[in-house]
């Protein structure tokens, strides 16, 4: 399995912690945290996860220690990773929103789980309401699924002539229909053409992009989920082919996307801690409320489009929050 533990970027496979203590009166042991995503690597909300909790007065290594697993674009071993973290008995097993969730909800009715990211949990099926959300689950969404038709708002905003753009999508992922759903609704709107590719594995999701043209369309989105690698082709491909490219994490703009429009997920991690410190002072996950992180972010890499040639409007680059030079 590849799904490897990582301790804020030092990958240490088969071992299991990462470490985080917690300042809360009935324990004067450690607290174990797992981490879960299907990213490459430790993500920005385990970051914000890490110093929200320090800043609560928990001091890692001391107080707690946060083990982290990733399965590097694969959500087939979301699965073993959580039952890993179920049999090592962690304390809370936080995880990454869309098909982290799932894993974790198949794996444990017992280990509270808080989600951070994704998009609407009750439309989703993962807890019964806001404010309720019942079982061994809690978490902080970010409605990120939900934000795609303004993603292809943003994209023609930078692009004004932009008029046909490439969606490649893991046909197995349940959390793209969604996306999906969205970016119909705004193409139409917008009199955009919206090209699908849907792919089953990283191969065909790897060809679908390389067989592509230069003029064959005028931009591409990355998807949300980073099953298959989908967004690192995509970027890949942006450069190839001197193509703009709408993300939904800004690690891509800084790697030479040329925009994403999200929620901040290290500020999303920061907020989570609140409810694992909730949980840990013995409130049940089920009874603490599903929060929402509003905070939305703009972010354009004008260095990107100076490559590409595009001259992008005054008004868009006054509506980043984030402009990379």
């Amino acid at each position: 399995m590849r799904a490897a533990f990582a301790v804020f970027g030092i990958v240490s496979v088969g071992a299991l912690l990462v470490t985080a203590a917690p300042a809360w009166s009935q324990a004067q042991r450690l607290v174990r945290i797992g981490a879960l995503t299907e990213g490459f690597g430790p993500t920005p909300w385990m970051v914000g996860l890490r110093e929200g909790l320090t800043e609560l007065g928990y001091r890692e290594r001391r107080d707690f220690v946060i083990g982290v697993r990733f399965t590097r674009g694969n959500p087939g071993e979301l699965a073993l990773a959580a039952r890993q973290f179920v049999e090592q008995k962690v304390d809370v097993l936080t995880v990454g929103g869309g098909p982290a969730v799932r894993a974790a909800l198949a794996a444990t009715s017992q280990i509270p789980i808080v989600f951070i990211g994704g998009g609407d949990p009750v439309s989703l099926g993962l807890v019964k309401s806001y404010s309720r959300p019942g079982g061994n689950v809690t978490g902080v969404t970010t409605m990120d699924l939900e934000l795609a038709p303004k993603r292809l708002e943003m994209l023609r905003s930078i692009v004004p002539a932009l008029k046909k753009v490439l969606f490649v999508y893991d046909v197995a992922d349940p959390y793209t229909a969604l996306e999906l759903k969205g970016y119909h609704d705004a193409a139409r709107r917008l009199g955009l053409v919206l090209v699908e590719r849907p792919v089953r594995t990283r191969e065909e999701a790897q060809a679908a992009l390389g067989a592509l043209r230069r003029g064959d369309v005028h931009g591409i989105l990355g998807p949300w989920a980073m099953s298959l690698n989908i967004p690192g082709h995509v970027l890949e491909t942006g450069a190839r082919l001197g193509l703009p490219t709408m993300f939904s994490e800004p690690f891509y703009v800084e790697g030479g996307g040329l925009g994403s429009y999200s929620t901040d997920l290290h500020g999303s991690g920061r907020q989570a801690a609140r409810l694992v410190d909730k949980i840990l002072r013995g409130t049940p996950p089920g009874d603490i409320p599903i929060e929402v992180d509003n905070h939305i972010h703009f972010a354009l890499n004008l260095k990107a489009a100076q490559a590409l040639g595009l001259a992008v409007p005054a008004e868009a680059i006054r509506r980043a929050d984030r402009v990379i030079q």
